[in-house]
């Protein structure tokens, strides 16, 4: 599997380390394990692996990914929530972060190994790419596909040649290259998500569809809508048929979809960040410190202060 995140502080110590280099300077795959960056790449790019041992010690908190992420399972288990869906991970899945993404760590096997192509938000945001919408919509849907083991086999050859490129002297690799890999990247995903087939890019029915709508719109205003009538009203839809229909639909009742979303940025913010909880609180649009200290009690048992200074 392929999952990367952890503290800012972490980035920022990379930071020097990687001065303006556009690839990762250490010719070993072995030795990367040590430097994934936290919530975002200090570069535009970087090529690599990471054992289980290390991807465990980032799955104390959930964090927001700012990269983008492109990463295969090559050996072990695993399992972590991305947005607001747990995911089993095991040997031959591949994995699509897009930036925004939440990702927690529950666990990985002591086995684990993951290759990862990671892009910064700055590259992504500076270059034009093909097949984002279709991407963001199959993120939504399930980040996570398994290939065979002839294709992992094809995937993982291919992270070792761009890795072998990125160290040469001097590098293979630059950033016309690079956005050619990244539309590589996506056409692969694209056409693995139609093989394992249409309902995987497209909702089998209307409440499916109002379903990912739904989803979408709390992943991008949880921070201002906090309640299942303003999402009801965005999408024309009375609010007894918008709850019902997600309660049909998934595991969870729209109050509670929401509720996740804003407690995910929350436990965020509050690992890794030095804002204060007042700052918080008005970042995730509540109108004052108390309701926000209420509605994190509520679901944790703790206040945000226990939370940020917890373990």
């Amino acid at each position: 599997m392929r999952f990367i995140c952890g503290i800012v502080k972490f980035t920022l110590l990379l930071q020097p380390f990687f001065g303006e280099s556009r690839f990762n300077p250490h010719s070993s795959m072995a030795k990367q394990e040590k430097e994934i960056p936290l919530l975002d790449c200090p570069v535009d790019y970087l090529i690599g692996d990471a054992s289980g041992k290390i991807m465990n010690e980032y799955g104390r908190f959930p964090c927001k990914i700012k990269c983008g992420v492109y990463a295969l399972m090559v050996r072990g288990t695993a399992s972590a929530t991305i947005n607001i869906t747990r995911y089993e991970v095991k040997q031959n899945d591949i994995l699509l972060l897009e930036p925004n993404s939440f990702l927690l760590i529950h666990h990985f096997s002591e086995d684990a190994l993951v290759y990862y192509v990671l892009f910064s938000s700055s590259f992504l945001e500076k270059h034009a790419f093909r097949d984002r919408i279709l991407l963001d919509t199959l993120q939504l849907r399930n980040p996570l596909l398994s290939v065979r083991e002839e294709a992992a086999e094809v995937l993982k050859l291919t992270v070792e040649l761009l890795l072998k490129a990125a160290n040469t002297r001097p590098s293979m690799l630059n950033t016309e290259v690079m956005v050619n890999i990244f539309n590589l990247l996506q056409t692969l995903y694209l056409d693995f998500a139609r093989k394992h087939g249409d309902n995987l890019l497209q909702p089998n029915d209307r409440k499916e569809e109002i379903y990912q709508e739904f989803v979408k719109l709390v992943m991008k205003h949880y921070h201002e809508w906090h309640h299942v009538n303003e999402y009801a009203k965005h999408m024309r839809l009375s609010t007894p048929h918008l709850s019902s229909t997600i309660r049909s639909v998934g595991t969870r009742a729209a109050g509670e979809i929401i509720d996740e979303a804003i407690l995910t940025d929350a436990k965020a913010q509050l690992k890794l960040t030095k804002l204060q909880v007042k700052e918080i609180a008005i970042s995730l649009g509540f109108e004052n410190v108390a309701f926000f200290n209420r509605f994190f009690r509520l679901r944790t048992n703790m206040t945000p202060k226990e939370y940020r200074n917890s373990n």
